[in-house]
């Protein structure tokens, strides 16, 4: 297997991932380095005002600094998306885990719920899930965990159905070793590299779920900074102040850009048998 340093070496679209992936990590951590103004506070005298001198990025309607608030809700993006692929990772790979060891009656319940929220539009689902709890980030968090745990339930099962017919797993099983540990020493190790692969796919699409339900007011609660509800609010000066759209809409494709080519490499670094093709 390639080491992960001979891997983005040879793979510069990956490289490029990483670095992006880097920089708006970098920046969600620490958005004071970055910002010039608070996130909130608002210039009445500097309204719409365009980019360059004091505000880099121009101001927004409010005469609040687009930088700043770029700057912190890529913290909030980041924050949401990771909780959130945490929350459906965890319990998904539970439910496939579970699925794939105990079969039968337990594996056909488990996967037709799992196939029935899989049936759903993922944004209307989380739509629908984020409107009846409520706006909020603990809504977008819950309803994004709960529209991608099926994905990690099939991805979790699948070798699990492979691993438990291994000699090493039959052996703890006729030594009387408990459930909880054959799943989580013995089957849970040869299955977490799809777990990782897939988190880190699904990182970018949990982003997208969040802007979207903050465009449409169910995620972030203003002031609060977000990209999601940054797009929205400058829907109407789009022909006005274009930068009110622009910079927010462009960090937005270019942290899902760079967590999908990470994704991707990381994807040919860790499960071998999907690889996209031989590094140059």
């Amino acid at each position: 297997m390639k080491t992960l340093s001979y891997l983005f070496r040879h793979n510069r679209i990956g490289l490029l991932g990483g670095v992006l992936v880097l920089l708006f990590l970098l920046v969600a951590l620490f958005p004071d380095l970055v910002a010039p103004h608070d996130p909130v506070a608002m210039f009445p005298t500097a309204r719409m005002a365009p980019p360059g001198g004091e505000f880099p990025l121009g101001t927004d309607r409010y005469g609040r600094d687009i930088l700043s608030r770029i700057a912190y809700g890529a913290r909030i993006s980041f924050e949401t998306g990771v909780l959130s692929v945490l929350v459906a990772g965890i319990l998904g790979s539970a439910l496939g885990l579970l699925a794939g060891y105990f079969r039968g009656a337990t594996d056909y319940l488990i996967m037709r719920v799992m196939d029935t929220i899989f049936a759903f539009p993922a944004l209307l689902l989380a739509i629908t899930i984020a409107a009846v709890m409520g706006a909020g980030l603990r809504s977008v968090v819950i309803a994004i965990g709960i529209i991608y745990m099926p994905i990690f339930a099939r991805v979790a099962r699948a070798p699990t159905l492979s691993v438990k017919e291994q000699e090493f797993v039959t052996a703890a099983i006729a030594t009387g070793a408990s459930v909880p540990r054959i799943l989580l020493r013995h089957i849970f190790p040869n299955v977490v590299t799809s777990i990782i692969v897939q988190m880190t796919l699904s990182l970018s699409g949990a982003i997208v779920v969040e802007a979207a339900l903050s465009f449409l007011g169910l995620g972030t609660i203003p002031p609060a900074p977000s990209l999601g509800s940054m797009l929205s609010e400058a829907r109407a000066f789009m022909e006005l102040a274009p930068w009110t759209a622009l910079y927010p809409g462009l960090a937005l494709a270019a942290m899902i850009l760079g967590i999908n080519l990470f994704g991707d490499a990381l994807r040919d670094l860790l499960d071998p048998r999907q690889r996209s093709g031989e590094m140059p």
